[in-house]
């Protein structure tokens, strides 16, 4: 072949390449918006079956911190008995209790929100260890030190509860 005939052939193919890149091009483009929308479809469908699931748990987590705030705590446990130290170990037992049966509602919260729940559950047992260690000597007079003592506080589980509402504010955004 001659130099003018590669360069008819060369003419002749250009256009075909050029037409062949640019097609494979919008293919590409077009499979990837295609990959792109699935995705946001099979996101969105999941989101509309995982948020009832996430606002169940923090709605129960909500629930365990107000059954542990200390007011709450005190009226629904009453003392078995006046020994002071058998109604602190049954204030902890039943908030540890609580706690247990909703330990598997971490996993559809933030880590953040799960250790502020963890740290109100800490901090509301450390009130009750606190005022068990006072000169008080019956169960009932323990519960009253307790309820003074918190009534003066910010409540660990009002706290908390704040967190709890903010970060379902950040569901609907």
């Amino acid at each position: 072949m001659s130099g003018e005939g590669i360069l008819q052939m060369f003419g002749f193919l250009l256009p075909a390449v050029v037409t062949g890149v640019v097609a494979f091009y919008f293919f590409k483009m077009h499979t990837k918006n295609e990959e792109g929308r699935r995705r946001f479809l099979l996101h969105k469908d999941s989101q509309k079956n995982t948020i009832p699931v996430r606002l169940q748990a923090y709605e129960r987590m909500a629930l365990f911190l107000e059954r542990i705030a200390i007011p709450s705590l005190v009226v629904r446990v009453a003392p078995k008995s006046s020994d002071k130290n058998a109604y602190e170990s049954l204030l902890i037992k039943s908030i540890e209790t609580e706690f247990e049966h909703n330990l598997s509602q971490q996993i559809y919260m933030s880590d953040e929100c799960w250790n502020v729940i963890k740290a109100a559950k800490s901090a509301t047992v450390q009130m009750i260890r606190k005022a068990a260690m006072s000169e008080t000597e019956s169960a009932d007079k323990l519960r009253e030190d307790i309820l003074t003592e918190t009534m003066e506080k910010q409540s660990p589980s009002g706290t908390a509860l704040s967190f709890i509402k903010k970060e379902i504010k950040y569901l609907w955004e």
